[in-house]
């Protein structure tokens, strides 16, 4: 095998992505503001930020904080929810039945801002290859990302041979887009079967919806691991 990689699968709890690579001999990090699921110590607890500059070869930011970059939050920067966010501090989740319409209006924009500055931190890191998942942004985020941003690549699970819906965009600098291992045929709307692949989207609410909707399927892991590690390693090697 060529030289191990160097890579960092950011905003990742599942380990999935990292255990992919590390599959595959690559030196594999995993990092998020918790901590790992599976225990591993090849995680890092905290701001991916901080870990952008460590040398690595490959980044994968595989699950940050969209919900307020994505198309279905638009409308909390309009009309705020009646329940405080996930994302709010401690003091605005306590507040939040006793603030008022502009009051929490603020604190949706400031959010937006946020997941925007981090995105652009990520995308900007110095690494040359760089991938970061996130579904089809509205206006008002793509107004405050980079310039050089292109279009995303929207893959879905039933590519990779597991039966499910779930519209994924990855942004990619210096990574090629991600070519289909085991494309399944999607079943007709109305079925039973199409019920079951729409399960992410069906997801009961509760504390651990975010988890089980955020989760990378594992068919896309190990051909994120396999396609663009392999494309790094020979580029390495050239």
């Amino acid at each position: 095998m060529a030289q191990a990689l160097r890579v960092l699968v950011g905003c990742e709890t599942s380990g999935r992505v990292r255990r992919a690579f590390a599959a595959r001999g690559h030196d594999a990090w995993s990092c998020d503001l918790l901590p790992a699921e599976d225990g591993s110590n090849r995680h890092l607890v905290g701001d991916i930020r901080d870990m952008l500059h460590m040398g690595w070869d490959l980044l994968a930011v595989m699950h940050p904080p969209c919900t307020r970059l994505c198309n279905s939050g638009v409308r909390w920067l309009h009309e705020p929810p009646k329940h405080a966010p996930k994302e709010a501090t401690d003091e605005e989740r306590a507040a939040w039945p006793d603030l008022g319409r502009a009051a929490r209006l603020a604190v949706m924009w400031r959010l937006l801002e946020e997941g925007a500055s981090l995105f652009s931190a990520c995308w900007g890191a110095p690494i040359t290859r760089v991938a970061i998942e996130n579904p089809v942004m509205h206006r008002h985020a793509a107004e405050r990302l980079p310039a050089d941003l292109p279009r995303p690549q929207i893959v879905q699970p039933w590519w990779f041979g597991e039966p499910f819906f779930k519209a994924t965009g990855f942004y990619r600098r210096g990574l090629p887009p991600l070519t289909p291992t085991n494309r399944l045929t999607p079943p007709k709307p109305g079925t039973e079967e199409h019920k079951a692949w729409s399960a992410i989207h069906r997801a009961s609410p509760g504390p651990d919806r975010w988890k089980i909707r955020s989760r990378t399927f594992a068919g896309v892991a190990e051909a994120i691991a396999e396609q663009w590690g392999g494309h790094a390693e020979r580029e390495a090697a050239a």
